[in-house]
């Protein structure tokens, strides 16, 4: 059951505790800067002057991440607002934003203030008006599937940590949800990293693992064809990433789309993660979210991987997703 309440956060107290919005404590930060992200001059010319909206409230989730209140993601946002939404994604690994009355096009566009949009290789699933939108769903229209991933258990996994470019961020928006089941949980891989050994810390300097989209499809998803397989090669990269932003360390494997460790044979890969995963996914790192219609989610895929829970097949669910891609010189985890 997701916890969503406690006190708003920003500027930490000697104690721990947090203070409330009008307190909040942003570094000096530029609109787009997540992961070196300038936003384009097509972003920044669309950025109105504000609305009268409620004041920004930020209000801690359970073990990590933030509710962020007063936004409408629909509208025009100041580019203060951007930047701070911004460096609250950044801070905390996973933001929400509650009862949002959203169009494909404002789905779009939100997600653009952070980033370039990737066009997900499973263009069966996109969205015929908008392809930046993956849809993630068990409806069948004329018996074909409209979205991917069903109704059934969806293991670990980072979005797109399978391609040599891959995604630093992801915003799911939920258009149709089942009464019950089909949560969404986080794991802070960087909470998970901070409390590691320091000799553990530096037994996994240099070492790299084996990513696969095919090995996530074996598992959890539908086969792709020979094209889709083309453009997804298995890749390695760091086992640790250091987030372009923060500065912070997060492990970067997880059991779905992660197939070894790289110079290590098959049982002996495996045997090496399952090990490392088993202290990520202490309760103390996980945040379990309890979909409300009209949910959004943001997440920052350097720091954090996510699973969904199964529900009824006889019941529906329509999730939209966009997924953000680095900058440039941010292509390549480090």
């Amino acid at each position: 059951m997701a916890a969503v309440g406690g006190q708003p956060i920003g500027k930490r107290t000697a104690g721990g505790a947090s203070a409330h919005d009008d307190e909040i404590e942003f570094h000096a930060f530029s609109p787009g800067l997540l992961f070196g992200l300038p936003l384009r001059d097509s972003n920044l010319s669309s950025i109105s002057p504000p609305r009268e909206v409620a004041p920004m409230e930020v209000v801690q989730l359970e073990n990590f991440g933030a509710e962020v209140r007063g936004i409408d993601m629909s509208g025009d946002l100041d580019s203060e607002t951007v930047a701070k939404l911004h460096r609250i994604w950044a801070e905390n690994g996973v933001i929400l934003f509650r009862d949002q009355a959203l169009e494909e096009a404002d789905v779009v566009a939100f997600s653009r203030l952070f980033g370039e949009l990737e066009i997900h290789v499973r263009e069966e699933y996109l969205s015929k008006d908008h392809p930046e939108l993956l849809i993630i769903s068990n409806v069948k229209e004329n018996g074909e599937p409209i979205g991917i991933l069903s109704d059934h258990e969806v293991g670990w996994h980072h979005d797109q940590i399978y391609l040599p470019r891959p995604a630093v961020g992801s915003l799911l928006y939920s258009v149709k949800i089942p009464p019950s089941g089909g949560n969404t949980e986080f794991c802070d891989l960087a909470g998970a990293y901070d409390a590691l050994s320091d000799e553990k810390k530096r037994e996994l300097d240099g070492v790299r693992a084996v990513h696969s989209y095919e090995y996530f499809n074996r598992k959890w998803s539908e086969p792709t064809n020979e094209k889709q397989k083309n453009r997804t090669p298995d890749v390695t990269h760091p086992l640790v990433r250091t987030h372009p932003t923060t500065g912070r360390k997060a492990i970067y494997a997880d059991p779905g789309m992660t197939a070894g460790i790289d110079g290590m044979g098959e049982d002996e890969g495996h045997a090496y993660l399952d090990q490392l995963y088993a202290h990520c996914l202490n309760p103390q790192f996980i945040y379990d979210h309890e979909w409300r219609l009209g949910d959004a989610l943001m997440w920052d895929n350097a720091s954090t991987m996510h699973r969904r829970g199964a529900f009824d097949p006889a019941a529906e669910r329509i999730m939209k997703r966009t997924t953000i891609l680095p900058a440039a010189d941010q292509a390549i985890p480090v």
